[in-house]
C-alpha cells in the first residue's frame, strides 16, 4: 500500500471517529437537556429561590421576548416576587407609572407618554404592554393586598445638548445624572436590596453582565486587550454575587471578520441544532458546571478570551424559538406625532449613529425599520 493511500485510510478512519464522537456529545447533551432542563417560566421562578436579582438579558424588539416577560409577571406574583425592573423607562416619571399601574382604568395615552419619556423612539407595543399587564393583575388584587410594581431604571438622557465626537466632555452633557449603569445599580439597591425584596430585570444583554467582562482592544493592555467590567449587572455581582443571577434570552450572536460585522447563531449553530432534537419545546437551563455550558463560541463575544464557552458568558439561557421565527416588536404608530414631533426631532438618541431624520415620515420610518430589521435578519440564520 502506498504513503498517500495510507494517509487517506487513516484520515478517514478519523472523520469517522470524529463523527461518532460528535454524534455520542450530542446524545449527551439532548439527553442531559432532558432531565435538567425547565419550562421558562418555572427556570427563571426557581432561580429566585437562591437569588434577589434576576437579569434578563434580551435582544432588543423581539416580539416573543416580550410576550413571554408579560405572561411571567402574574406568574412573579404567586411566587413572592413583586417587581419588574425595566431600562426602558425613567425615574423622572417613576411616580406616573406607580400611578398608571394602579388606576381604577388604564389610561393608554399616558402608558405611551411615559415610555416616550425615556426613548422618543421606543414606540413598540410588547414594551408598553408590560405596563397593561401590570395594572391588569394589579386591578385583580384585594385592595389591601401587596401591588406588583414596574421600576424604572433609566433617566431623561439630554440628546439635544450632544454635540459630536463623542467626548467626557460631550457625553458629560447628554448624561447628566452620570454613567448609566452606575445610576441603575443605585437604583436597584436602594428599591429592592435594601427593601430586602427581589426583581427580575429585563435589559439588553451586555448591561446583563455579571462575571463576563466585555473585551476591547487596548494599545497598552496584556495580550492588547482589556475588559469592561462597568456594565449594571457587574457593579451588582461586584457587591453581591450570592443574590445575582443571570439569563441570557435566546438570540444571535455578532461575528466580525475583517471590517465586516454579522450575525450567527450561538456555539456555532449548536443550540439551535440541540433544540431541534428536542423538538423545539421551550426550556430555561443552566449554564455553568453543565454539558450545555462547555459548548464552545467563536463568535465577537470569544475575542481576548482563550477556549471561550457558553458558561463564561451567561449563567443560565432561556430558548423559547428559534432563530428564524423570532419577530419585531409591534409598531404603534402614532407614538410620534405632530403634538410631539418637535420634542423628538431634538431629543433623537444616539444621532451620531443614524442618519438624520428631519420630518415626522423619518422618524416613523426609523421606528418601523428597527423592529422590520429584526425579523429579516434572524429569518437569515
Amino acid at each position: 500500500m502506498t504513503l498517500k493511500l495510507k494517509y487517506l485510510f487513516f484520515m478517514i478512519f478519523v472523520l469517522i471517529q470524529a463523527g461518532v464522537f460528535s454524534q455520542q456529545t450530542s446524545n449527551e447533551n439532548i439527553e442531559w437537556i432532558k432531565n435538567n432542563a425547565l419550562d421558562p417560566d418555572k427556570y427563571i421562578i426557581e432561580k429566585f429561590m437562591n437569588h434577589d436579582i434576576v437579569l434578563l438579558g434580551e435582544h432588543h424588539l423581539v416580539k416573543e421576548n416580550l410576550l413571554f416577560v408579560q405572561s411571567l409577571i402574574p406568574e412573579l406574583y404567586k411566587n413572592g416576587i413583586y417587581n419588574i425592573g425595566m431600562e426602558f423607562g425613567t425615574s423622572e416619571v417613576q411616580k406616573e407609572l406607580d400611578a398608571l399601574v394602579n388606576a381604577e382604568e388604564y389610561d393608554e395615552k399616558k402608558a405611551m407618554e411615559i415610555m416616550f419619556t425615556y426613548n422618543v423612539t421606543w414606540g413598540y407595543r410588547e414594551y408598553i404592554d408590560i405596563y397593561k399587564t401590570t395594572w391588569q393583575l394589579n386591578h385583580s388584587l384585594p385592595k389591601t393586598a401587596k401591588k406588583f410594581r414596574v421600576l424604572n431604571l433609566s433617566y431623561v438622557f439630554d440628546w439635544q445638548k450632544f454635540n459630536s465626537p463623542r467626548t467626557p466632555e460631550s457625553m458629560k452633557l447628554v448624561f447628566n445624572k452620570g454613567t448609566v449603569d452606575k445610576f441603575r445599580a443605585e437604583i436597584i439597591e436602594k428599591e429592592i436590596t435594601d427593601k430586602k425584596e427581589k426583581i427580575l430585570v429585563l435589559t439588553g444583554t451586555p448591561h446583563a453582565y455579571t462575571r463576563y467582562g466585555s473585551p476591547y482592544f487596548k494599545y497598552n493592555g496584556d495580550n492588547f486587550c482589556d475588559y469592561d467590567f462597568d456594565w449594571l449587572g457587574n457593579r451588582l455581582y461586584k457587591k453581591y454575587p450570592d443574590k445575582v443571577f443571570n439569563i441570557i434570552l435566546h438570540q444571535a450572536f455578532t461575528q466580525k471578520e475583517s471590517n465586516n460585522y454579522f450575525l450567527v447563531s450561538p456555539s456555532n449553530g449548536a443550540i439551535e441544532q440541540l433544540m431541534k432534537e428536542n423538538s423545539l419545546h421551550p426550556v430555561g437551563f443552566d449554564l455553568i458546571n453543565t454539558p450545555i455550558g462547555k459548548l464552545p463560541d467563536n463568535s465577537i463575544n470569544s475575542m481576548c478570551y482563550e477556549n471561550f464557552t457558553l458558561e463564561q458568558y451567561f449563567d443560565g439561557y432561556i430558548f423559547l424559538e428559534p432563530l428564524h421565527s423570532l419577530e419585531g416588536c409591534t409598531v404603534i404608530d402614532d407614538f410620534v406625532n405632530e403634538k410631539n414631533l418637535d420634542y423628538a426631532l431634538n431629543n433623537f438618541p444616539d444621532p451620531d449613529w443614524h442618519e438624520k431624520v428631519k420630518t415626522l415620515d423619518d422618524l416613523k420610518k426609523f421606528i418601523r425599520n428597527n423592529a422590520d430589521q429584526v425579523s429579516i435578519q434572524n429569518k437569515k440564520l
